[in-house]
């Protein structure tokens, strides 16, 4: 009672060639007597950046501005919330915790939707998509989406069990078998769609306290050896390299092992364990030794490295099983000696060229004994490597100096990881050393025609390990060129590896898997290898800060970073999220996703798998269920009405003039319901019959019952007002529901309005990527439900909708008697007929006619000159004067 129901919890996720667009969008609920406090908590990838985030409480809509972070940075608490080092909660399984927190007035709802961006790693042979499931409590509608196009091909898709942070291993523990229950999976070579809609009793079997854990993705993508797999979109590319099937190069490594004091117990007993299965795991080729360190240093065997043999493996195994924790923490001569025992090692004997030698260092700590400087520690390691090897560093438990270990690997070409100390903690080293435990190349040199390319993110690798990933990605020079060379220089353990090719940059239809034009918001979401340039090159600043000693230096790399930050709108560490109120034209949130391609993906996908939506909630599946009628006005524009008592349809067109605003429906008095059209020209197609064409521009549509509400429809924006404005893009699918109308966008396909769930109409947004001069972007009308209109309607359409017409025999001179409707067919031989319509005789032809953006066709009888007779009055009667115009100039006529 005391804390907002969440009702909802939606994730959406858009992997495009590993570069993940998420979106979480959640809905809190006050029904309480008083003001209560929401707070909105995600966890999210701590290699992500947030790239907005909105909320919207009661009627007020707050959205989120990135700006460059000030010196003296007062805090927000809606800004991303960064965990103390020592924090036992995001750190050690890669998170952090974003948190946002407002007062819902009573009986009011609040909606928070915050998106983050992240290019996904390859570990182990997979790349790993995580979104953190814990509402805290159980959710009546919870849904995850992910959306998957990979264009090499997809292969070994799984979605394992949830994980809680305590079960975080190597994707290799046992019974890592069935996915979540009430997953889907669907899939074909190259889309994957993964939905996890779990009911409230499905939640309560996972947890009763909406903890629900980590909801995983893992795949990989087909690949051979050669360059790579270069994509190209929008003079950016992005080159992704990850050669397989090469024989393993010989590895010397030497294992620096924390034995102090703060070991004892678990930890200690955790890294014996992973040691063990380590040692099996060494290569004949390899060659290795073993470091313990506390306040003194002791190492297994003296000034040499040794071979892998079941003696000395054995022998290692009895040395680690008698190490027993004592003692302070002197890392700075640990390192020294790790470093001068392997450089030693390497510069006396006559070892394979072409081996990779490494230090993997563990400890659970900060420097206690010794140099316990962390700036001296660095330095002195820096100088005692040499850019020789690389050191891998791990930390365990919460007492480690994580920044340390970071820039320890960082400095010294390495990686880090901190675990936390649990019952799984060797596997977690297990993992990673499986991760460095086969290097493939090294010396990997990636080098692109200098005239071609710019801006190219780090080019040089000292090491590729199998089931990892080499990615670049850069801007290119001259866009107008068709082929980027590419040149990739390696050495493995046989030989010195060069591979060249040329790649065709006229890929597009290939990359640009947006099927849409581009958003509206001008950011160029769209474009996910720019985003992924973007992200890559400002992680690689923030890297360079991090290592750089020269404050002017690490001054200019920041100021780099913020710009570019602040130009793709990431929350960074040198930028923040500043939250401001929206104005009367901004978007509020209702449904919406930052989101490039998902809606052509989604109705890809669609097709792969049964999956219902959650009842209220529209998907791709709309487009399917609306049942459109033949009733409409679209194209140029051609009107249709369907007379189904009669089993056939008339149509007609109108030759207006741009700017006219047509009476599509006027039944303002009875239903107050009006729909009106305003007509845009373009030029006539060459050798036409016309001078001009037109096309609706812009529908209206008004209802006054019960009470008053508008929508503006343009193939760009929706705008509704029932006493509140809000503007909707037509690219980003969305739902709006009042007490009398809903409002459904199915992104820049269609809109559905729904009045008092009597009358429906449907309108097709024509978007055209590369117009020709006699076309335009336009809409479609479509009359889909009209039982909630009156017997009096009126309106180029309205005044057929309770109508019917006779279709007579003979031709106008003869005394005609009326068809019935088995005697129709027969006349369709006759290219001349006639209707009666109110008594009027209307000549008509009968034409073929293509409705619904060609899906569909129709057979009609067609009345020429702009409807003459078969409408009341003429066309200039249905003019109105503004776009809301709702009176009619038909009160003579409706007598008729």
């Amino acid at each position: 009672e005391t804390r907002p129901r969440m009702s909802e919890f939606h994730v959406r996720s858009t992997i495009i060639s590993r570069y993940a667009f998420t979106t979480v969008s959640c809905t809190m609920v006050n029904s309480g007597s008083e003001a209560r406090e929401a707070v909105f908590e995600m966890q999210i990838p701590a290699a992500a950046f947030i790239s907005n985030f909105t909320m919207s409480i009661g009627n007020k809509t707050y959205y989120g501005e990135v700006t460059g972070k000030e010196k003296k940075n007062s805090t927000d608490d809606k800004e991303r919330n960064k965990k103390p080092p020592n924090s036992t909660e995001g750190r050690e399984n890669g998170y952090e915790t974003f948190k946002a927190s407002v007062f819902i007035p009573r009986k009011m709802q609040a909606r928070f939707i915050l998106h983050y961006e992240e290019l996904l790693q390859r570990r182990l042979g997979k790349y790993e998509y995580t979104v953190s499931i814990r509402p805290q409590q159980l959710v009546g509608r919870l849904r995850v989406e992910v959306n998957i196009l990979e264009n090499s091909g997809i292969v070994s898709l799984e979605v394992p069990p949830l994980r809680n942070s305590k079960q975080k291993g190597n994707g290799k523990a046992e019974g890592d078998v069935s996915p979540p229950p009430s997953t889907v999976i669907g899939h074909t070579k190259t889309l994957a769609k993964v939905t996890f809609n779990p009911s409230v009793v499905e939640q309560t079997r996972i947890a009763r306290n909406g903890i629900l854990g980590d909801f995983i993705i893992r795949y990989d993508v087909s690949r051979e050896l050669s360059v790579g797999d270069v994509q190209i979109l929008n003079g950016y590319f992005v080159h992704y390299f990850a050669p397989t099937d090469l024989p393993p190069l010989p590895k010397n490594v030497v294992f620096v092992l924390d034995s102090s004091a703060s070991m004892v117990g678990t930890k200690l007993k955790q890294t014996k364990e992973a040691l063990f299965t380590i040692l099996q795991d060494l290569r004949p080729e390899d060659h290795f030794n073993i470091i313990g360190f506390s306040n003194r240093i002791k190492v297994w065997q003296q000034d040499r490295l040794v071979p892998v043999t079941p003696n000395n493996i054995r022998d290692a195994k009895k040395y680690i099983h008698n190490m027993s924790p004592t003692g302070g923490t002197n890392i700075n001569e640990a390192l020294q000696t790790g470093a001068k025992l392997l450089n030693d090692y390497i510069a006396q004997n006559d070892i394979d060229a072409r081996s990779v030698s490494l230090i993997i260092f563990l400890t659970d700590g900060r420097p206690t004994v010794g140099e316990t400087q962390s700036s001296k520690i660095l330095s002195n390691t820096k100088e005692a490597i040499q850019d020789k090897f690389c050191l891998f560093t791990i930390g365990i438990g919460n007492d480690v100096d994580q920044k340390l270990l970071e820039r320890m690997a960082l400095e010294n070409c390495g990686m880090t990881r901190l675990f936390q100390e649990d019952e799984d903690a060797a596997s977690h080293l297990k993992g990673f050393y499986d991760e460095i435990g086969t290097p493939l190349l090294s010396d990997i040199r990636v080098d692109y025609p200098e005239d071609d390319v710019e801006q190219v993110t780090q080019n040089f690798f000292p090491n590729y390990f199998n089931g990892s990933e080499i990615i670049i990605a850069g801007k290119l020079i001259n866009r107008t060129s068709d082929r980027l060379h590419v040149e990739v220089t390696a050495s493995n353990s046989k030989k010195y590896i060069l591979l060249k090719t040329d790649v065709a940059v006229d890929l597009l239809s290939r990359n640009d898997i947006r099927g849409v034009p581009g958003l509206e918001d001008g950011r160029g979401d769209n474009n996910y290898i720019e985003r992924a340039w973007s992200y890559l090159t400002i992680k690689e600043l923030l890297n360079s800060r991090l290592k750089s000693d020269d404050s002017q230096e690490k001054d200019s790399l920041m100021e780099k970073a913020k710009s570019m930050a602040l130009a793709y709108n990431f929350v960074t560490p040198f930028t923040v999220l500043k939250m401001k109120e929206a104005g009367l034209h901004s978007e509020p949130p209702q449904e919406e996703f930052i989101s490039p391609s998902t809606d052509g993906i989604g109705e890809k996908v669609q097709s792969l798998q049964g999956h219902r939506a959650p009842p209220g909630i529209r998907r791709g599946q709309d487009k399917q269920r609306i049942k459109i009628s033949k009733t409409s006005a679209d194209g140029d524009p051609h009107f249709v009405i369907d007379f189904p008592s009669s089993k056939f349809s008339v149509c007609f067109n109108i030759d207006g003039e741009p700017g006219d605003i047509l009476r599509l429906v006027s039944d303002h008095k009875e239903s107050g319901v009006t729909v009106n059209g305003q007509l845009i020209g373009a030029p006539a197609p060459p050798n036409g019959h016309k001078k001009h064409r037109t096309y609706f521009s812009t529908i209206t549509i008004l209802s006054n019952k019960p009470e008053r509400s508008y929508l503006e429809i343009t193939p760009k924006r929706v705008i509704l007002d029932d006493g509140e404005r809000l503007v909707l893009s037509c690219g980003r699918s969305a739902v709006v529901r009042s007490r009398s109308l809903e409002v459904s966008i199915s992104a820049y396909s269609n809109i559905t309005v729904t009045i008092r769930d009597s009358i429906s109409f449907v309108i097709l947004i024509h978007h055209y990527k590369k117009p020709a001069p006699h076309q335009r972007n336009h809409l479609g009308f479509y009359i889909s439900n009209s039982k909630g209109l009156s017997s009096d309607s009126h309106g180029l359409l309205g005044q057929f909708l309770n109508h019917e017409v006779k279709l007579l025999q003979e031709s106008l001179n003869t005394s005609g008697w009326e068809v019935g409707q088995n005697q129709t067919e027969a006349l369709k031989a006759n290219p001349t007929n006639t209707l009666k319509v109110k008594g009027r005789l209307v000549p008509v032809v009968w034409k073929q006619r293509r409705i619904y953006n060609g899906q569909q066709e129709v057979s009609c009888w067609f009345a020429k000159n702009n409807a003459d007779k078969l409408i009341d009055g003429s066309y200039k009667d249905y003019l109105a004067s503004h776009p809301f115009d709702t009176g009619t100039s038909l009160g003579t006529i409706n007598s008729l």
